[in-house]
């Protein structure tokens, strides 16, 4: 199942993606009365559980049914008419972990961890697939791609273990961790505890402005995908391909992660933990390369679908 959040002018709604459209799970109800039950966006019906997953699997035989009358009053309609939001528009916390694929720490001269590390994405950096990432306008020469392969929380978890781990997962999605690296050169040379911590924060706020966490299309529910750790990731800046991985490259695999955060932190439904981003960013390249207005930057992961975004300057000086 692949449920997404649309946008109709000011309006979101809930939709779950059936063949090539979509059904408007929350614009339905006039012909699939059982709709009337679903809460009002995918967040909701996370946080419904098992039987929120259950009815909109129910609405999707109904849809099946009743495809001729959906048409006819627009609830359903063909995915290329439809203008996506990023599925979860309010998480709770999106955790991103850093340095967690092999071949990435090599080409950036790090170490691996001995344990997860991670930061904090900004919760108004949050963009959709289709809109544009906005080049800071202070800051525009350096703004790199990092796609990512992304867990969606299903249900409370708080201090698991890592065989439990995988069993509060309701889905994957992917998500691209926007980069400005103009500090990380002086996060590599602090020298000095203060110092050092320091130019780190500054490293991780050029991470947090807005449109830097674009987000989507979709989540996949997790009964979709028979292995996380199987699966293949490709980033294409303008069509060239400058990620492409495996998710068997991570250092910390899925319920390694999960059981280690969660001995500090509750997850909750919808909230998003990213997995890292594999070789091939722009930082790493030499010479660099960094995208500049006009560029499209896609990352596509095997199962999931393709996270797509223009690159444009931000308004203002």
């Amino acid at each position: 199942m692949r449920l997404v959040t649309a946008r109709s002018g000011p309006a979101f709604w809930p939709g779950v993606m059936i063949g090539d459209d979509i059904l408007n799970l929350g614009g339905c109800a006039a012909v699939i009365p059982e709709a009337r039950a679903l809460p009002p966006d995918v967040r909701g019906i996370l946080e419904a559980g098992d039987a929120g997953l259950a009815l909109v699997r129910s609405i999707m035989d109904a849809a099946a049914k009743t495809g001729h009358r959906l048409r006819e009053t627009g609830a359903l309609a063909p995915a290329a008419s439809v203008k996506l939001a990023a599925p979860i528009r309010n998480p709770g916390i999106i955790l991103s972990i850093g340095a967690n694929y092999h071949e990435h720490l090599k080409e950036m001269n790090t170490a691996a961890p001995k344990t997860p590390m991670s930061f904090y994405k900004s919760l108004g950096s949050i963009t959709a697939s289709g809109e544009p990432i906005l080049l800071p306008a202070r800051h525009p020469d350096m703004v790199d791609w990092e796609g990512e392969f992304s867990v969606v929380m299903g249900r409370p978890c708080h201090r698991v273990s890592e065989a439990e781990a995988l069993g509060y997962v309701a889905g994957y999605t992917i998500v691209n961790d926007v980069s400005a690296r103009d500090w990380v050169a002086p996060a590599f040379a602090a020298q000095g505890m203060m110092p050092t911590i320091v130019a780190w924060e500054h490293n991780i706020l050029g991470k947090m402005f807005p449109t830097f966490c674009p987000m989507g299309p979709c989540i996949v529910t997790a009964d979709e995908i028979a292995d996380p750790h199987d699966l293949h990731l490709e980033t294409r800046l303008n069509g060239a391909v400058v990620q492409s991985t495996s998710t068997s490259d991570l250092v910390f695999n899925v319920p390694q992660i999960i059981s280690y955060y969660s001995q500090f932190l509750q997850f909750n439904p919808g909230d998003i933990i990213t997995t890292g981003s594999p070789s091939g960013v722009g930082y790493g390249r030499n010479p660099k390369l960094f995208m500049k207005a006009g560029d499209v930057i896609e990352v596509e992961v095997r199962g999931i679908g393709v996270l797509r975004n223009p690159v444009a300057a931000a308004p203002g000086p």
